[in-house]
């Protein structure tokens, strides 16, 4: 399998993207919907994760947390904490902790994407104090209160959690059962006043191995966001990486299709060659790989078919091959995280003799046998394979609302909005 494969198509002579997204300061300031961030903290003590010394924690309240994009650098976090510490009995201090951390994105050696610090600027000071002698602490006094020498050391390790959701997005997923789909980065993301933008290559596996795909002819790179997109996130898919789809599809063989066909009474010509009383069947495969074609405002997905005619279950017997071109609308919309696309009403087919063990078919009997069956079943059958759908990018714990699906001249547009999934058990 691995030689047949490697011999279908000449592989990528570069990483070039067939697909990406741009987050935008919109949904970089996402936030679900939720009560304040303000809680008290029992005495059993978290004071170590939060460097506080020899003190109890009353309650932590976030007065203030945003994330600003840095053109061309990364993220600004920035935090305003306010911490209730009891240093003594009937004593009550609020400290102030402001945070500013710069980060950026780079992928590691596995081709994740990875969240780094690359500054960090933590300040202390206090608030307010009913200690019955009130003076303004001094800045060693206040780190005597708060370790601010480790607290970027537990910011850093509040990256680990987005960095897992980060290495969701090059996940495999399920395509059909033989066939999965991946999304790998190809470079860390552009930070720009417009949002983060990503550039994605598709693969996909059939059987467990990459396939080699068909070069595109025409490089992909984002479109330009609309500057005043109300949308947290828009994903771009090409022209290319629908009619990549297809190909793996084709490859799994998970368009082979066996089509019962009720003719009553046979043509004599076909008739005298099986018994009779068995079923008429076809057996279509492609001879050329479904090609995607995106106009602006609609899609139309070409197929390339060979129809063989014949009849006898299990044992089926091969009489007559038809070429069958045929060009049907492309469906896409969006459900959760998947794509959902489907073959649409037959808009043009053609059918011609390509062999025959019956001597000369007219065209117009070709036609008037076998045309309804096709134009009916081979969309049904199809869409029945696509009918899961298929995995868009995304990080896990997140999903897509509001979803507008645009398509334009060789490309698909989908502005959206995100939505964090409620969390279970």
């Amino acid at each position: 399998l691995s030689i047949l494969l490697s011999l279908l198509v000449p592989a990528h002579s570069t990483r070039s993207p067939d697909c990406g997204g741009i987050l935008t300061p919109s949904g970089l300031s996402y936030r679900k919907s939720g009560p304040r961030n303000s809680h008290a903290v029992s005495r059993e003590g978290r004071q170590q994760h939060l460097s506080v010394r020899r003190n109890q924690i009353n309650s932590i309240k976030v007065a203030e947390l945003s994330l600003s994009l840095i053109p061309d650098t990364g993220l600004r976090l920035s935090s305003n904490v306010d911490l209730s510490i009891t240093p003594a009995p009937s004593t009550t201090k609020v400290m102030r902790l402001s945070i500013l951390v710069d980060l950026h994105v780079e992928m590691n050696p596995e081709g994740n994407l990875e969240l780094v610090t690359s500054a960090c600027k933590p300040t202390v000071e206090e608030m307010q104090s009913t200690e019955e002698k009130e003076s303004q602490s001094s800045s060693s006094d206040v780190d005597e209160e708060i370790n601010i020498d480790k607290i970027c050391l537990e910011v850093s390790k509040l990256l680990l959690l987005p960095n897992e959701q980060l290495m969701s997005l090059t996940a495999q997923f399920p395509v059909t059962p033989s066939c999965q789909v991946q999304y790998l980065p190809l470079a860390a993301p552009v930070f720009s006043e417009q949002g983060i933008t990503i550039s994605l290559q598709t693969t996909f596996q059939v059987a467990g191995m990459a396939i080699p795909l068909p070069v595109s002819p025409v490089p992909f790179s984002m479109p330009e966001p609309a500057s005043s997109s109300p949308s947290h996130l828009t994903l771009a898919f090409s022209e290319h990486f629908y009619t990549s789809l297809f190909f793996a599809l084709e490859i799994a063989g998970a368009f082979n299709m066996t089509i019962p066909v009720k003719i009553t009474p046979l043509p004599l010509q076909m008739g005298s060659l099986f018994q009779e009383g068995l079923p008429v069947m076809l057996q279509a495969v492609f001879r050329s790989s479904p090609r995607v074609v995106l106009e602006e405002g609609k899609g139309a997905l070409k197929l390339f078919l060979t129809v063989h005619i014949g009849a006898g279950s299990p044992a089926f017997q091969s009489f007559l091959s038809v070429n069958v071109d045929m060009s049907a609308g492309l469906l896409l919309s969006i459900a959760d995280t998947r794509m959902m696309i489907s073959a649409a009403v037959i808009e043009d087919i053609e059918l011609s003799l390509a062999a025959s063990d019956v001597g000369p078919v007219p065209a117009a009997l070709l036609e008037e046998l076998f045309l309804p069956t096709i134009r009916e079943e081979v969309p049904a059958q199809m869409n029945v394979v696509l009918s899961e759908g298929v995995f868009l990018p995304h990080i896990s714990s997140f999903t897509y609302t509001d979803v507008n699906v645009t398509i334009h001249k060789d490309y698909v547009l989908v502005p959206c909005n995100l939505e964090l999934r409620a969390r279970t058990g």
